[in-house]
C-alpha cells in the first residue's frame, strides 16, 4: 500500500491502491460508528468530481472505519485535486473530519507512476 496521509496532503502514486484507516475517538474512548458513515469526494480545479468513495466499517463499536482507494480512483491524472472526508453520525450530525484545521482545504496528490501493467 503506498500513499501517505499529512495535516492537509493525501498522497498517493498514481495507480496504486492505499488504505487510509481512521479511528475516531471522544475523550479517550471509542465512538461508536453504528449507523455512521463516511464519504470522501475528489474534484478538479473546476469542482468536477473526479471520484467519491464511502469508508468502510472496519470495527464500528470500537470507533473505526476505513477508505479504501482502489486503482480505478487513483488512476486520475498525476497533479493536485481538493478534498475532504465527512462522517456522518446515526443521528444526522455531519463533521468533516480531514483536514482537521477548518481553515485549510485537503489536497489530495497523485504522483507519477513509472511501472505500468
Amino acid at each position: 500500500m503506498s500513499g501517505m496521509v499529512q495535516n492537509n496532503l493525501i498522497t498517493v502514486r498514481q495507480g496504486d491502491s492505499f488504505a487510509i484507516n481512521l479511528e475516531f475517538k471522544e475523550g479517550g474512548k471509542p465512538v461508536d460508528l453504528t449507523g455512521a458513515s463516511l464519504l470522501m469526494q475528489v474534484r478538479d480545479e473546476e469542482g468536477n468530481i473526479k471520484f467519491s468513495l464511502s469508508g468502510t466499517p472496519v470495527d464500528v463499536l470500537d470507533g473505526k472505519m476505513a477508505l479504501l482507494l482502489t486503482p480505478e480512483e487513483t488512476s486520475i491524472d498525476v497533479g493536485d485535486y481538493a478534498t475532504d472526508i465527512q462522517l456522518t453520525l446515526s443521528g444526522g450530525q455531519v463533521n468533516t473530519i480531514w483536514p482537521a484545521n477548518v481553515n485549510q482545504i485537503g489536497v489530495f496528490r497523485i504522483t507519477e507512476q513509472v511501472t505500468r501493467v
